[in-house]
């Protein structure tokens, strides 16, 4: 996603709004489609990886395409309803996760080679939208503003015309006339490049172009950090990095953190049986949260039964039977197997660690895939609950942010929701149980949403229309880098700190916030 909001947002200045738009969604979709059918990891992640890179440029492109079909007046309010269908596209995602992927039952299987679970249907109805935004996309005009900047003045004529006699007959005024007084002039096409490509094979002029192009996306770039908009450009940079690496930084903090309160609830609830000496005895039943130590089984028949969360250490099987045997999170430590059989069972050397020895034992028919289901991880409902949750508080931020871009002004709102965001993370010292972290989950989702959505408005307005869709996607690819990060530096502090998340995203958010407000007031300004 970092590198294609970069390309598509260039690109987007060079070629159009409207078919880079339909080539990154049809490119989501189409690989996001065919990656829940695919069975290796590998081409799983590759096809995600292509569909990313599709899906990066759609932020940059649309509201650059948006943004320059509006007027003045309602530019702030109309562009913040934009940034709410992000909302409603998060909702979507983490409902049908949380409708879809627990259901096991939709799931089937052609032998061993081929497994179509319920994740894989919840990948699909997630491409979905992607289709419905290509088919409506084809019904869609370009955006006149990029017409006069290449110098196609008639065609921007009947698109701004179509725009005209639309809002005439919803005004209940039809019979008014479209009349033009005065058009830009159009840009004169560079002679050199037309000769060139004009010039060799078809392979070639390909390249040319393919040359051109790119050439033409970083001068753009450079452009972007020349006088007068160097200082700008560094402060959009600044409150986006910092923005980035704040919500996102969290956004994986806060269900880890849940899930690890969960965990160390469930770990003090163990129970330990420690010399154990069990023989001629048939386990048909579950063995759960269990910790046995130096036991010895003999003559034992574990059989259609399941060990979830069960560790085995220093133990002794003599000529025990396993048959049906399902493990979640159980383990064999330095344990010893002597004449025992296994039928039917996951377990293999994945389950045998610290030094546990199998002596003329056999293993036949082992089980294959993953067997885990949600009876085994309920904290996994947890996940898409809470992703729900913590994505519907910001509906209120999200329609408060729309109603008052125009009024109060998009500095205000951007620099005021980064540090109140940045205030409410100290609040996380308190959040000792599930349901106090989920509220502060929700309470901060919720006061920054509207620093989200001022900036999108703050860089769709920074920059003029040749240059918009590369400085966009140049700040877009921006937000991507701090997410990586964010994820990487605050995944890895789960369970070891909370001081270091929390002043880390506390300060970053306040200073992300006070740069904010030394960009300059983009409400009254006319696109350039």
């Amino acid at each position: 996603m970092m590198v294609g909001a970069f390309f598509w947002g260039g690109m987007s200045d060079k070629v159009g709004r409207r078919q880079c738009l339909l080539i990154c969604m049809s490119m989501n979709g189409f690989f996001a489609f065919l990656s829940s059918f695919v069975q290796g990891y590998g081409l799983f992640l590759t096809f995600r990886l292509v569909a990313g890179f599709g899906i990066g440029g759609a932020v940059p492109i649309v509201f650059s395409f948006f943004a320059e079909v509006l007027s003045r007046e309602k530019r702030g309010e109309h562009l913040s309803w934009l940034c709410m269908f992000w909302m409603i596209g998060e909702i979507y995602a983490s409902a049908m996760a949380w409708a879809i992927i627990p259901h096991y039952g939709w799931s089937f299987s052609m032998g061993s080679a081929y497994q179509f679970h319920s994740w894989r249907v919840f990948v699909v109805a997630c491409a979905l939208p992607c289709v419905c935004a290509v088919v409506a996309l084809t019904f869609m005009p370009e955006s006149p503003r990029f017409y006069l900047e290449v110098g196609k003045h008639d065609e921007a004529w009947m698109i701004l015309k179509q725009i005209h006699d639309t809002n005439m007959r919803a005004r209940g005024q039809p019979e008014k006339v479209f009349t033009v007084n005065r058009i830009k002039i159009p840009k004169q096409l560079d002679e050199l490049v037309e000769m060139g490509s004009e010039s060799g094979n078809p392979v070639s002029k390909v390249f040319f172009r393919i040359k051109a192009e790119v050439h033409g996306m970083y001068l753009n770039l450079l452009k972007c950090f020349n006088y007068p908009m160097r200082e700008n450009m560094m402060r959009l940079a600044i409150v986006w990095l910092t923005l980035s690496f704040g919500y996102y930084g969290l956004s994986v903090w806060f269900p880890d953190v849940i899930k690890h309160l969960q965990a160390d609830e469930y770990a003090s609830k163990v129970k330990i049986h420690k010399n154990e000496h069990i023989e001629d005895f048939t386990f048909n039943f579950t063995l759960e949260n269990q910790i046995h130590k130096n036991g010895t089984f003999i003559n034992d028949r574990f059989i259609s039964m399941k060990l979830k969360s069960v560790t085995f250490i220093d133990s002794t099987f003599h000529n025990c039977y396993f048959e049906d045997v399902t493990s979640v999170g159980s383990f064999f430590r330095n344990c010893t197997f002597i004449d025992a059989f296994f039928y039917n069972t996951d377990i293999d050397e994945s389950k045998l660690i610290d030094g546990t020895e199998v002596v003329n034992s056999t293993f036949t028919h082992n089980k294959k895939g993953c067997q885990m289901t949600f009876d085994d991880d309920y904290s996994a409902y947890w996940v898409y609950f809470i992703n729900f949750l913590g994505t519907l508080a910001v509906l209120p931020g999200n329609i408060v942010s729309a109603l008052l871009m125009d009024k109060i002004g998009r500095l205000s709102m951007l620099g005021g929701s980064m540090i109140l965001s940045g205030i409410s993370c100290f609040f996380l010292w308190f959040g000792t149980s599930e349901s106090m972290m989920i509220f502060m989950l929700c309470l901060y989702n919720g006061l920054s949403i509207s620093a989200w959505n001022s900036l999108d408005v703050v860089t769709t307005e920074s920059f003029p229309t040749v240059r918009r869709g590369t400085g966009f996607g140049f700040c877009n690819a921006l937000c991507k880098l701090a997410a990586v990060l964010g994820n990487l530096i605050f995944g890895s502090l789960v369970g070891i700190t909370k001081a270091i998340p929390i002043l880390l995203a506390s300060s970053v958010l306040v200073g992300g916030g006070l740069v904010g407000l030394r960009l300059p007031d983009t409400r009254a300004n006319v696109l350039m």
